[in-house]
Formats: structure tokens, C-alpha cells, sequence
């Protein structure tokens, strides 16, 4: 995480005795990532956060991965896949999976059970609506156009508020989700090149303390066992004896918090800029980028849309969230669609983007971008919002 937050009440010293009203300590939780060698925090509960009082597994909405064969670009109409609405976590719709990400949609107008994924960070992007997430650090309010990163082993429940739908973009690492090391000092200051600062990053600013016995929490862990989505990951339901959400303070550098996608700052150039420009976190083999209304290209003889470009190591996935997306103009691509362009592919502006765009001094334009190092297979939610005719917009048949 950024930089360090205290919340609540903690004692001067860490590890010393910190004592509840009736005499009795409060229970210390470290929780740290790395084996004690990279952040952490400090949490001081009410009760014992090792006491649960029964374990089962737990089935969770299952889903398959297969290959992107033949391989070709795909286009998802997301929005497609909206239903009478579900909780954010179980009704995730996985589209697009490997072993380092998953990506799921969810159309949400209920909150979540309690969660706990143990196997990763997730980012969750608004695309509209509003949510709170609730968590031992306290309470995050997110609205349309923010990330939320949630780090591994959070216990949190999401609840959508507000009247207009809560539409989520969930992506799930496979390990944890950070600022670009090139943005960050030595000591993890936010470095003056940098697209976002310390000052854009919200966190939790006052403790959530619930009552109650026997709570239920769901754990996503890891497992060698063989899974039909080849994530190598079960579920377990815990029982807690008291409420998780019984922090009276905490102090450290890991927790949730959000950026909004508007405070995002572009960097720009004479001439077209490539991606890494666009980078706004970095996960265990990937990255996500973030597309934000710009000027664009100032040389007088600029192209502000993208060249054709092969990535030859990555698939790149990008989630259009906003605005016009000037170099996919006459694809389809529409409000909530995804594109996936894979590696074996060359990919680029659409027929006449290039020529259209001469002369364009800004774009209205807003988007996330994931792109992997390893290929991604398609899921369920893929096949059943698929455009089937979009490989061909660029011969300009089907």
C-alpha cells in the first residue's frame, strides 16, 4: 500500500499491553504479506480472531475454462449477461481467466456474505452505481469510476448502494496488486512522474465495530486439488464465535482503498504514446492500465489513434467504461464491452480511425486495460455475451 494510516485507537508501542474497558486485552492481528518482509498492519480486536466454531466445504458457483480456439479477437457485450441482479461475489460472471487472473462481471443490487480470498488481491472497478465495502479496517465508500483494491485475506462484504445499478468489473490475482515499482521511491512515495499521488488514495478513516455470534464467512484457498476453472482453489465456510468486524483501531500500510479513474492524470506526448503510459497497477504477471480523457498527439503531422501493434507477449483485454473510443469506431464496441486481442494476433484501429483522426486534439475516452503474460482462456460468461462477427470488422465482412 502507498503509505503508512492510523485508524482508531492504538497503543504508543507495537506488541505491548493494550487493555479493553473491563481490564482484559484486546487481541492483536498481524497481518503481513511475504513472510513478515513486506507490508503490513496491526489490528487490535475485541476478540480472539482465531476463534471459529465449525468448518465445512463449501460449493461455490461453478464455472469451466477453455482455450481461445480458434484464436481470434473476441468482443463481450457485458451487458448482456444482466439478469434480475445477484451479490457481488457469488453472482461474478468469469469471462476471461489463466493461473494468475480472473476476470468476472457482475450486475449487483444485494450485498455480498462475508469473504475471504486467500489466494489473492482483487481490483474491483465501478463502471456505474455505488458500493460499500465493509472490512475489520472499517467502511470504503466507492462510486462509478473507482478502483477499489482489496488486499489477500481481507474478510469483507460489498454492498451496493444507492438507486442506480452497481455494475463491477472484478479482477482476482493470484498474488497482490500494487502501483508500478517505476512510480515509487525507494520508500514508497509516489515518485513526481507518477500519474496519481498519495492524495488521490482513499483508505478506511474510522473503525466498523459489529456485534455478534456464530457469523458466517466465506474462504476462497488454495488447494492442489483439480478444478473444472483450473484455478487450484476450494472453498470452506467458517463459523466465527464473534463478529470479525470488532476493530477498535489498527495502524500500518495494508488495507483497501480506491483511486478514481478521474484522478488519474495522462501523460501525453508529440506523438502517440505507447500503453505502459496508461499503467496504473501491477499484479503477479499482468498489468491494468486505465484510459482517461486526454489531449492527444500535438506534432503537426500526428496519428492520435493507436498503430497497428503485435504485443508479442501479452493478450491484452480492455473494458470500455466510458466516452468514445475513437480507434474502435464502426466495430460494434459499445458501452460495457470488452475486447479481447490475443497474442498470435496483430491488432489496431479500426478501417478509416487513422484518417479520422487527424487533425483531433482530445479524446473522450475511458477504459481499463488488463494485459497478461500468459494466454487467457475464455469462460462461461464469454461464450454467452460473445459478438461473434467482430474478428472480421477489419476486412470489413461479416
Amino acid at each position: 500500500m502507498p503509505y503508512y494510516r492510523s485508524v482508531g485507537e492504538v497503543p504508543r508501542k507495537r506488541h505491548t499491553q493494550f487493555r479493553q474497558p473491563d481490564g482484559t486485552l484486546y487481541a492483536e492481528e498481524l497481518v503481513g504479506q511475504e513472510g513478515f518482509s513486506s507490508d503490513s498492519s496491526l489490528l487490535y480486536h475485541r476478540y480472539a480472531p482465531t476463534a471459529i466454531v465449525a468448518a465445512e466445504e463449501f460449493t461455490p458457483p461453478a464455472f469451466t475454462r477453455v482455450p481461445n480456439l480458434p484464436l481470434k479477437p473476441r468482443h463481450l457485450r457485458t451487458h448482456k449477461l444482466d439478469g434480475t441482479g445477484a451479490d457481488p461475489v457469488l453472482g461474478r460472471q468469469y469471462l476471461l481467466a489463466n493461473d494468475d487472473v480472473r476476470i468476472a462481471y457482475v450486475l449487483a443490487d444485494r450485498p455480498s456474505p462475508l469473504f475471504r480470498d486467500a489466494t489473492g488481491d482483487h481490483c474491483l472497478y465501478l463502471e456505474s452505481g455505488s458500493l460499500r465495502v465493509e472490512s475489520p479496517f472499517g467502511v470504503l465508500d466507492a462510486v462509478a469510476g473507482d478502483y477499489v483494491i482489496i488486499p489477500t485475506s481481507t474478510i469483507h462484504r460489498l454492498v451496493p448502494t444507492g438507486d442506480e445499478p452497481t455494475r463491477l468489473l472484478a479482477i482476482e490475482a493470484a498474488g497482490h496488486v500494487g502501483p508500478p515499482k517505476r512510480y515509487l521511491s525507494v520508500r514508497g512515495q509516489f515518485l513526481e512522474h507518477s500519474p496519481y499521488c498519495e492524495r488521490d488514495v482513499r483508505g478506511p478513516d474510522a473503525p466498523l465495530l459489529v456485534d455478534g455470534e456464530d457469523v458466517e464467512v466465506l474462504v476462497r484457498h488454495r488447494s492442489r486439488a483439480a478444478r473444472p476453472d483450473g484455478s487450484g482453489t476450494v472453498w470452506t465456510r467458517h463459523v466465527y464465535a464473534h463478529h470479525p468486524f470488532d476493530v477498535v483501531g489498527w495502524d500500518g500500510h495494508l488495507y483497501p482503498w480506491a483511486f478514481s479513474i478521474h484522478d488519474f492524470e495522462p501523460i501525453t506526448g508529440r506523438i502517440h504514446q505507447p500503453p505502459p503510459v496508461h499503467q496504473t497497477f501491477q499484479g503477479p504477471n499482468f498489468v491494468i492500465c486505465s484510459f482517461a480523457p486526454r489531449k492527444v498527439d500535438y506534432h503537426p503531422d500526428a496519428i492520435p489513434v493507436p498503430y497497428n501493434h503485435h504485443n508479442v507477449d501479452s493478450d491484452e483485454m480492455l473494458f470500455y467504461t466510458g466516452g468514445n473510443y475513437e480507434a474502435r469506431r464502426g466495430s460494434g464496441i459499445e458501452q460495457g464491452s470488452i475486447s479481447l486481442h490475443p497474442s498470435g494476433f496483430t491488432h489496431g484501429p479500426q478501417p478509416g480511425a487513422a484518417e479520422r483522426s487527424i487533425g483531433a486534439d482530445f479524446f473522450d475516452e475511458l477504459a481499463v486495460m488488463v494485459d497478461t503474460f500468459r494466454p487467457l482462456d475464455l469462460c462461461d460468461a464469454a461464450s454467452a455475451s460473445e459478438d461473434d462477427a467482430y474478428a472480421w470488422t477489419w476486412a470489413r465482412r461479416g
